[in-house]
């Protein structure tokens, strides 16, 4: 782990992988640690509004993170209806040399986890897939996505929560809210999130 303080009273705390990241985040939260807010990322996880950060730094060197990883489950996994219909579907299905409805079962049959939200407010960037499954970033992004769209891109799934612009592998679609600003927490699939994707007919 790197620590690098921010401002006068933020941590930013480096690791190797999303899984490391998404493991302190939640011993962080489990833990109850007093901040204001504790942001998570691809690899960082932010401390913000924390009274003393040398104290923090040195509470987080003695965790042991990876504990997390291990400990058996009692979450019920939100499940996100979806139709795959995709207009990328058939493309994922070459790069995964296999059939769609192998990647309709592959994509259902896997507990993911929400390792962090970006690019717009409520978007899901969930972890779970093997990591040969990955797939690219189309070479020129659409300049509409459909609020609901289900799409593949690296070792991410993601689903939009608004019309925008995005370049995505698009495999199917769902009706769930995924961002209503009126609620608390805002976001459908808030970091840490257990997610299962649920095949439902068009």
């Amino acid at each position: 782990m790197r620590f690098r303080p921010v401002g006068a009273d933020a941590l930013l705390v480096e690791v190797g992988s999303v899984e490391e990241a998404t493991a302190l985040y939640r011993t962080a939260r489990r833990l109850g640690v007093p901040a204001t807010d504790i942001v998570l990322g691809a690899r960082t996880v932010l401390f913000d509004g924390v009274g003393d950060v040398a104290a923090l730094e040195g509470e987080v060197r003695g965790w042991s993170p990876a504990d997390e990883g291990v400990q058996p489950s009692v979450e019920r996994p939100v499940e996100v209806p979806t139709v795959y219909d995709g207009p990328d579907l058939d493309a994922v299905a070459r790069a995964w040399d296999t059939t769609t409805r192998d990647v309709v079962a592959i994509h259902t049959g896997h507990e993911m986890r929400v390792a962090f939200c970006g690019f717009a407010p409520g978007f899901p960037y969930c972890t779970g897939l093997p990591a040969g499954l990955r797939v690219p970033r189309l070479d020129t992004p659409r300049t509409r996505v459909a609020p609901g769209s289900v799409g593949l891109a690296d070792e991410y799934t993601g689903v939009y929560p608004a019309a925008s612009p995005g370049g995505w592998r698009l495999i199917g679609r769902t009706e769930l809210v995924l961002w209503d600003p009126g609620r608390t927490p805002p976001a459908t699939l808030a970091p840490g999130t257990l997610v299962r994707f649920v095949e439902v007919a068009r």
